[in-house]
This record gives structure tokens, sequence and C-alpha cells, in this order.
């Protein structure tokens, strides 16, 4: 798998981990503990991006 198809797959779940943090956020029964597990998923999908992008940059 190359680099860039393996990014866009990693931004393809942090915009789906996105809309289902959106979706918690306005169900009336939402649980803070899911809602926290959510967003921390996210901001290491986002980490492993941005480190898997720094990394191609020090490529070229």
């Amino acid at each position: 798998m190359s680099l860039q198809t393996h990014l866009n797959q990693l931004a393809r779940k942090h915009e789906a981990l996105e809309r289902e943090i959106q979706e918690a956020i306005h169900r009336p029964s939402a649980n803070d503990l899911h809602i926290a597990e959510l967003k921390r998923r996210k901001l290491l999908l986002k980490d492993e991006i941005n480190r898997l992008q720094a990394g191609n940059d020090t490529l070229h």
C-alpha cells in the first residue's frame, strides 16, 4: 500500500469518527465516556496522519 493510500484511509477514518462524535453529542442519552473515547481515537488518528506527513516531507 502506498503512503498516500494509507493517508487517505486514515483521513476517511478521521472524518467518520468526527461524524460519529457529532451524532453522539446530539443524542439525548449521550455517554460522556463514549464521546471521550471517540475523541481520543480521533486525536490518535490525527497524530498518525501528521507523523506520516512529516516523515514524507523529510524524504523529498
